[in-house]
């Protein structure tokens, strides 16, 4: 018995076709799993209750970009980096000088110096007000403000009284501005790791759905 074997049609068109099939699949595969881990890390910081703002920090990103690729990667990473490896890791920060670490209320207002994080000096500096350090010994210290006026218009908030509301003593209220502790304790709330390996797991899976469903 002789068995003969002949080949229809352009192999190496063939061969040409396949390999697009294969980058196009990797790539929607890498995509997804990089976008699917993006996703779920921004779930785990809103579930965590710490704010969609810092779950926006997440981005990612496949590469080689606009173009499909065998060796496709995938990049996730966070704009805010530090703040994830606390929550990851959990920690406990203290005072670089010893003291007090000093937690800005509502009243002290978003940012600082140039937009960076507000401090005591950098408030006093901006308003032009000293703060008056006030002990309290079963609780929290504060740093307060005195001679400050609710204001009245959309924003609410407070601000400094004028030198005749000063004179007159009407409405005048002393606001906390920073709490004082000695230290702060993250507890651990998000588990990138194990979010990261999950996907990882799923890549394969997810490209071969996407070689079989792109034929």
């Amino acid at each position: 018995m002789r068995l003969s074997a002949t080949i229809i049609g352009d192999l190496g068109r063939i061969m040409a076709e396949e390999v697009k099939a294969a980058e196009k699949a990797v790539t929607a595969g890498v995509g997804e799993a990089a976008e699917g881990l993006k996703t779920e890390l921004r779930t785990q910081i809103t579930n965590a209750g710490l704010g969609p703002r810092l779950a926006r920090t997440w981005r990612s990103e496949t590469f080689p970009k606009g173009q499909n690729s065998i060796r496709a990667a995938g990049l996730v990473w966070s704009k805010a980096p530090g703040i994830i490896r606390i929550y990851e890791d959990g920690a406990t920060i203290r005072s670089t000088k010893g003291f007090f670490l000093a937690i800005p209320t509502a009243a002290a207002g978003r940012f600082g110096d140039g937009g960076r994080k507000i401090t005591p000096g950098g408030w006093e500096r901006r308003t032009g007000q000293r703060l008056r350090f006030v002990y309290r010994r079963h609780a929290a210290s504060l740093l307060v403000a005195d001679n400050m006026r609710a204001r009245t218009g959309k924003w609410g908030g407070y601000a400094r009284a004028s030198a005749a509301a000063v004179r007159s003593g009407r409405g005048l209220v002393t606001v906390p501005i920073f709490i004082l502790v000695p230290q702060v304790t993250f507890r651990k709330r998000l588990d990138v790791a194990s979010a990261a390996n999950t996907w990882q797991e799923r890549l394969p899976g997810l490209v071969v759905r996407n070689w079989v469903d792109g034929r």
